[in-house]
């Protein structure tokens, strides 16, 4: 690994700040071992079972998943020297059964960096084992690590049981925020 690299952790955080010596040796670090399951980077050999988790993801949150085309650009994406995502996952046994995806945002009234989280899914037949308490964990670990001020991420709000998981963690579910998007056709109207 790069020389500055010392840890599994090191490495991730090689992996956000763009250190591209680390491509090759990154798909053998395992970042977190429990006795159950896995947490390590997502390598491309995972695309086609992080796929099939965000498929998974969005029928049980009532939306399309992604289409040929998406997945298409997931892959180019995560292929690219600086890709504009981490993916983290879950090994039980063989097979991935646990996703996380995460990227870098900033706050101006803090001045510093923070860590998103997209999305987080544990396959349901998985799931009260500690996998998805770990995984955050671990992300939390990782926010710290890259300096970040806050690690955040959105919960809909009819998962109560998500959100009672979230603030046992200690999460602060937001009341008075609320999620603003501009897409598609309403994109393109606003940029004229």
């Amino acid at each position: 690994m790069g020389s500055w690299v010392r840890s599994a952790s090191d490495a991730t955080v090689a992996r956000f700040m763009g250190d591209e010596s680390l491509s090759a040796e990154f798909s053998e670090v395992v970042l977190e071992s429990h006795m159950s399951f896995v947490i390590r980077p997502a390598t491309a050999n995972d695309l086609d079972d992080v796929l099939r988790l965000i498929q998974e993801l969005a029928d049980f949150e009532h939306l399309p998943g992604p289409d040929a085309d998406a997945a298409a650009r997931l892959r180019a994406q995560f292929g690219e020297p600086h890709p504009p995502f981490q993916l983290t996952v879950v090994d039980v046994g063989e097979r991935v059964e646990g996703y996380a995806c995460t990227f870098m945002n900033y706050s101006t009234f803090r001045v510093e960096r923070g860590l998103y989280l997209e999305d987080l899914f544990v396959d349901p037949a998985h799931r009260s084992r500690g996998i998805g308490e770990a995984l955050l964990r671990h992300l939390a670990k990782l926010a710290k690590e890259l300096g970040c001020a806050r690690f955040e991420w959105s919960v809909l709000d009819w998962n109560v049981r998500a959100q009672s998981f979230y603030q046992r963690l200690g999460a602060v579910v937001m009341p008075d925020w609320r999620i603003c998007r501009v897409d598609g056709d309403a994109l393109e109207k606003l940029a004229g």
